[in-house]
């Protein structure tokens, strides 16, 4: 059986002894339509002889796999493979959904089907609609078994999402998982894993970073418990403010716009300079300027988390690093009135204090050991009070620019005060409060904001009183939108324009008012000295 196998393979490889046996029946064949004749029954015999070959080759190899052992089974699927890779033009690079720890999905599987779902909806017949995992917008990705083009620099791959079959003789949860299968050609094999995975990692990020649905952080006091699930608590992020609708200065609002962007983009530039890529920014101004809000117009902007840390519930400077440790990238951490959340201010001064009063203790004996027993007591008290913070300035420092500061990137770091005068100016020089913001009084400018926003009024005959009673009056933009606002269906623009400007009359009243008995004050207390001195004159 044998050689007859290989005798037919042989005959079937080698054309010319058919080629001569047709050639002698050809000119053999006195007309034309003989010889056709003669050459379509010679292809069947051939197509017939074909079939036969490969029904005994299968025949064979069903033989050999069934009753040869199986180092040569394995053996000759080791062959088969390199045969097949050798010949075979393409490169197939598998990315599955879940590798290394269980129950986890693959970081680069999800970015793959975030960078996907902006094709899919193209060439894909079968699609799949999935929310994103904290309940952000609806995302489209193909189905399985689906296949899908994409190119890049001229070079064309093919995507196609495949499934590994279960087992039934395991049960765990890699088995019956997805994978995405990439196929290219070996010419552009440096041109794909180089530069094309980078840009579909890239690109995955932007739009996985669009789809999110942004939260809002607070950190959990006692978050120091092993067992606590993290030490951040979070909320849906939502707040509906934005640059367009602050009641700012057109210039001032372009600085800050303009600045926030540039950062953002400038991720080659604070490598280059071997930075961290953070920036630092203080907003400083009178209650009720719109701080809180200038916040959460900045995350809107750059599409940022917002990590509110509160540092009274923070027990001690560790603590403090690991807080910084588990916020992400792309986020805005902001701490609001820095100068009420500890007394970061004066520890400088009473460090000198305290130095210049043991140097004045020295000057005696005896008074030494008494003064000196009372201020260990007090020292080893104050850490067991519980609840108390022990944050310190250098360790917010540390936190703000420190070795620390460089665990994360593109990261904004904010802080609020009414009063910048009673801060350490360590704590907000540059490179660590990068860009100070004043947030003052509201100006025209800014009410003309709120009039096209709250009352859709671009211009109105009281625009001019209510320029002129501004200039002299301060007001912050918390009052302004405050009369503004219709507080019912009769409230017309007309109402609340006229709210406002008896509001400013009052507030002017009151500035002159006051004015007036400081004054007064003023004018008493240089007539006062000379009255003195004319009764000291009888005495």
């Amino acid at each position: 059986m044998h050689f007859s196998l290989i005798s037919t393979f042989l005959a079937l490889i080698n054309p010319y002894s058919h080629g001569k046996a047709q050639t002698r029946s050809l000119s053999a064949a006195p007309k034309r339509g003989n010889s056709m004749q003669m050459v379509s029954a010679t292809m069947a015999e051939r197509w017939a002889t074909l079939s036969s070959t490969i029904a005994s080759l299968m025949f064979a190899w069903a033989i050999i796999c069934q009753y040869s052992p199986y180092e040569v089974r394995n053996i000759i699927e080791k062959l088969k493979q390199r045969l097949r890779d050798y010949f075979n033009p393409y490169i197939q690079l598998c990315i599955h959904e879940y590798t290394g720890e269980r129950l986890k999905r693959s970081e680069g599987y999800v970015l793959v089907e975030s960078y996907l779902s902006s094709i899919t909806s193209k060439d894909a017949n079968r699609l799949r609609a999935d929310l994103e995992n904290d309940g952000g917008n609806l995302v489209l990705s193909m189905d399985e078994f689906q296949k899908v083009t994409d190119e890049f620099e001229g070079a064309q791959v093919w995507w196609g999402l495949r499934r590994i079959s279960a087992s039934s003789r395991t049960y765990y949860p890699e088995q019956g998982k997805r994978f995405y299968k990439l196929v290219f050609n070996k010419k552009h094999r440096e041109l794909i894993t180089k530069s094309y995975l980078d840009h579909v990692m890239k690109k995955g990020k932007d739009i996985r970073a669009r789809n999110r649905q942004r939260k809002l952080f607070t950190n959990i006091p006692g978050s120091y418990n092993k067992m606590s699930s993290g030490m951040w608590s979070h909320i849906v992020f939502e707040h509906p403010a934005s640059f367009e609708t602050m009641a700012l200065d057109p210039e001032k609002k372009e600085e800050i716009v303009e600045d926030l962007l540039a950062f953002s983009r400038n991720k080659e530039f604070y490598q280059r300079a071997g930075k961290a890529w953070k920036r630092g920014y203080l907003l400083y101004g009178p209650p009720g300027t719109g701080k809180s809000t200038m916040v959460a117009a900045m995350a809107n902007l750059l599409n940022y988390d917002v990590y509110d840390l509160e540092l009274t519930a923070v027990r001690d400077n560790t603590e403090l690093r690991r807080l910084l440790i588990e916020t992400t990238s792309k986020s805005v951490i902001v701490i609001e009135d820095i100068d009420c959340s500890l007394d970061l201010t004066g520890q400088r001064k009473k460090n000198k204090d305290e130095k210049s009063s043991e140097e004045d203790r020295d000057m005696t004996d005896e008074p030494k050991k008494e003064r000196k027993e009372e201020p260990k007591k007090e020292r080893k008290e104050v850490p067991k009070e519980d609840g108390s913070s022990r944050v310190t300035l250098s360790g917010l420092l540390n936190f703000i620019d420190g070795i620390w500061s460089c665990c994360g990137s593109e990261r904004v770091i904010v802080f609020t005060t009414n009063y910048v005068e009673k801060l350490d100016h360590a704590l907000i020089r540059s490179g660590r409060m990068d860009k100070h913001i004043e947030l003052s009084y509201c100006s025209f400018k800014g009410f003309k904001v709120f009039a096209k926003n709250y009352l859709n009024l671009e211009t109105h005959q009281t625009f001019d009183k209510i320029e002129s009673l501004m200039g002299v009056t301060n007001i912050t933009p918390a009052d302004v939108a405050e009369n503004l606002v219709p507080k019912s269906p009769r409230d017309d623009p007309e109402k609340c324009l006229s709210n406002l400007i008896r509001t400013l009359e009052e507030a002017k009243e009151a500035a002159d008012k006051k004015k007036k008995a400081k004054e007064a004050q003023e004018m008493i207390g240089a007539v006062q000295p000379q009255d003195e001195k004319e009764t000291e004159k009888p005495e």
